[in-house]
């Protein structure tokens, strides 16, 4: 995600689709990447194969199952054998797809790798961004948009207003925009507010559940981290408003003919300054291969991103070869080349991932910095090292639009608009504070959006801003749905669970030792997994956090967004079976998981697509036969929820209800075990730094965003042998 957003784990955010914080999370506010949802009450089921949630369950395809043995202790597996097991054929698919170099081919192959991703019931998507009612100040999409990357956390454009924005005038501006996206006239969000006599704020806060970590925009993958920091460094190119992709640090650039190397010109006017806004160094092309070099020496989630696609990487990275082999290159002073291992038609939609952001080569040294595995990995654990760190903002410089200017983790973050920014002019918003906000009073925070002291906040009914909003008169007047995202966020099964409470001694699980065995068991079987999936009642539980009349609208039954790619031209398949040009990629995937894996359910957006209580039932049956007497009932499943929070409280008791009351209590037990800090409920699962150190059976608290234009950006997150980010949500690598 989040991506990683973007490589990144994205948030908790149970987020705030389901508006867990309700508070005023820029994540909810992001005028988002989907197309506008079909509706409210009833959403439009645009499947060509709907499915009947009351229809004779279907069962997925034979396999061989080995007898299972009950072992005296509990003791965690090998990950690779966990993953196997579970996964056998998934990397073969998506390496076979990797290789088509036509685009069509390839989104066809993906298409069935993630039907079969889907069928293993090792994770099932259950919500998007987005889809909420909201209320605030801000203008329809003008900072910059973007389906994929960090782009969509710059917020310097952003035009926000002092009054309270009318639902009438929102819907207005999402007109305008997009006509303007469709290339009809264009969409001036500041000009239209003032003539209808709203007068524009030039400061912008928001809340912030989870501080960065580090300030370090290369040492980490998680959007809480970077979606500050990215806000103070520019990359290569940039998205503005409209999804036009713009030359930023680079002025302009080249492709060979082979397709094999970028050649960028990086413009000579843009800076680096310290925190207080003193200049520090020029900013050239080396400080782009300072940024990517330091990136793969620390290893700290983005590297794979790269591996098999820039030329040297992969020797750099696992083989102890040269970085003077490696294909990312100051030809000069400000020329920037970077060579691929193979044309990739999607490659500079990867350059606003912050992989490929520069750092100041001559600051990072003053600070500690080398370069090279070892070298890096011996220098960051001495007292010397003093780059990026979380508690001095001085520790770091910056080229974007903004300084960095206060950081306290439980409490505020600030930056300030740099006068002497290259790009001034273009900048709308002053300053940008985060205020701290841990879920626990969602009414304050909607008041607080009321008297202006914020710029936003989600409406919904666990909360009870919602009820609060309709009974003042605020809801009708200035209550608008926000837009649902490429962003997917998805319960993910434990497969070889390694921690059963923190080392603070919080969120211990409640299960003895043979009660861990049987979940182990029960968990590394395929129908027992599709039974709980099938079990699980996202509608019912969205409703209790945003309510009934939009509890299908963030909902989300597929890891890739149905609408992100389509096909140019009718494509066959390895099968033979013919698609039709302009088919989404959703369909694609619906095909191979009704025809090929004979699941029951619907993979598009709006609908409740995984639940199937009778499927349920089937294979809990199947599941039992399978397992036979090395099972002790009930399996206990574990589930870590944020005390604070009444909407994941609520969400939380929905999920036990569902599961239990399809499968039944004596069949399947789900313990609800309250974090009482955020904190907590971070290291359980979103900030668990590895698989073997997530603290749950099942975790539905992290989700993931694009980084670039391909489904691989999402599907490459399952690779094994940690290659893929997520699998740490399944409990592996």
């Amino acid at each position: 995600m989040i991506k990683a957003k973007k490589l990144l784990a994205l948030l908790l955010a149970v987020a705030m689709v389901a508006a867990m914080f309700v508070g005023c999370q820029k994540t909810d506010n992001k005028d988002a990447t989907a197309a506008p949802t079909k509706g409210q009450d009833t959403p439009v089921d645009t499947s060509e194969t709907p499915v009947d949630s009351t229809a004779e369950p279907v069962e997925t395809t034979e396999e061989v199952v080995e007898p299972v043995v009950r072992p005296d202790s509990y003791v965690r597996a090998e990950d690779e054998d966990v993953y196997m097991n579970a996964l056998p054929e998934y990397e073969a698919m998506l390496d076979a797809a990797n290789e088509l170099e036509n685009l069509d081919d390839r989104f066809v192959a993906y298409a069935k790798a993630e039907a079969y991703l889907l069928s293993t019931g090792v994770m099932a998507p259950y919500q998007t961004q987005g889809g909420v009612y909201r209320i605030g100040h801000q203008a329809y999409r003008t900072t910059p948009y973007a389906m994929w990357g960090n782009d969509d956390d710059r917020m310097f454009s952003m035009v926000i207003a002092n009054e309270l924005i009318k639902a009438e005038d929102w819907d207005a501006m999402k007109e305008l925009w997009n006509a303007a996206a469709a290339g009809e006239g264009e969409y001036d969000a500041a000009a239209y507010l003032t003539s209808k006599g709203y007068t524009l704020n030039p400061d912008l806060a928001i809340t912030f559940s989870t501080a960065p970590v580090t300030i370090d925009w290369l040492n980490t993958s998680s959007q809480s981290d970077t979606e500050i920091t990215v806000n103070c460094v520019d990359g290569l190119v940039q998205y503005d408003n409209l999804g036009v992709m713009q030359p930023a640090l680079a002025e302009s650039w080249e492709v060979s003919d082979d397709g094999l190397t970028y050649t960028f010109h990086i413009r000579k006017d843009a800076k680096w300054f310290t925190s207080e806004g003193t200049e520090y160094a020029d900013l050239t092309a080396k400080d782009f291969e300072a940024g990517f070099h330091h990136m793969l020496d620390a290893a700290a989630g983005l590297e794979w991103l790269v591996q098999g696609k820039i030329a040297g990487v992969d020797e750099y990275l696992l083989e102890g070869g040269s970085w003077d082999n490696v294909g990312y290159k100051a030809v000069d002073d400000y020329t920037l080349e970077i060579t691929l291992v193979a044309p990739l038609p999607y490659f500079m939609t990867m350059l606003t991932y912050s992989c490929f952001l520069p750092i100041c080569d001559s600051f990072y040294q003053s600070r500690g910095g080398v370069y090279g595995i070892d070298e890096y990995a011996a220098a960051s654990q001495s007292d010397s090292y003093k780059f990026g760190l979380q508690t001095d903002v001085s520790s770091q410089v910056y080229c974007g639009p903004y300084l960095l200017q206060k950081l306290q983790k439980d409490s505020e973050i600030l930056v300030v608009k740099n006068p002497n920014y290259y790009n001034a002019d273009k900048v709308v918003l002053n300053s940008i504070k985060w205020v701290y906000d841990d879920g626990s009073n969602p009414i304050g925070l909607y008041n607080e959006v009321m008297n202006g002291n914020l710029v936003s906040t989600g409406l919904s009914e666990g909360s009870g801003t919602l009820k609060q909003a309709k009974d003042d008169g605020n809801f009708d007047k200035y209550a608008y749905v926000t837009d649902t995202t490429s962003t997917t966020y998805f319960g993910g099964l434990n497969l070889n669970r390694g921690t059963f409470q923190l080392e603070s001694g919080a969120c211990a699980s409640p299960a003895d030792e043979q009660a861990h065995i049987s979940t182990n068991l029960a968990l590394n079987n395929k129908a027992f997994r599709l039974a709980i999936q099938y079990a699980w009642d996202h509608q019912t539980m969205n409703a209790v956090a945003v309510g009934q009349d939009l509890s299908a609208e963030c909902l989300r039954n597929m890891y890739t967004a149905p609408e992100f790619v389509r096909l140019t031209n009718d494509t066959t398949d390895a099968d033979g079976h013919t698609f039709d040009a302009g088919t989404a990629y959703g369909d694609l995937v619906q095909y191979y998981v009704t025809e090929v894996y004979k699941m029951p359910i619907d993979v598009h957006d709006g609908t409740n697509g995984w639940y199937r209580p009778d499927d349920a039932k089937a294979m809990l049956a199947k599941a039992e036969e399978q397992l036979g007497d090395a099972v002790t009932y009930p399996v206990q499943i574990d589930v870590v929820f944020l005390g604070t929070s009444a909407n994941n409280t609520n969400m939380a008791k929905v999920f036990k209800q569902s599961i239990e009351g399809v499968l039944g209590a004596d069949k399947v037990q789900v313990n609800l075990i309250e974090a009482g800090t955020t904190e907590d409920f971070y290291a359980c699962g979103y900030r668990a730094s590895n698989g073997e150190a997530g603290n749950f059976d099942m975790f539905y608290g992290s989700g993931w965003g694009p980084d670039y234009g391909d489904p691989s950006t999402y599907l490459d997150t399952f690779r094994g042998l940690g290659a893929g980010y997520m699998t740490k949500v399944i409990g592996l690598f």
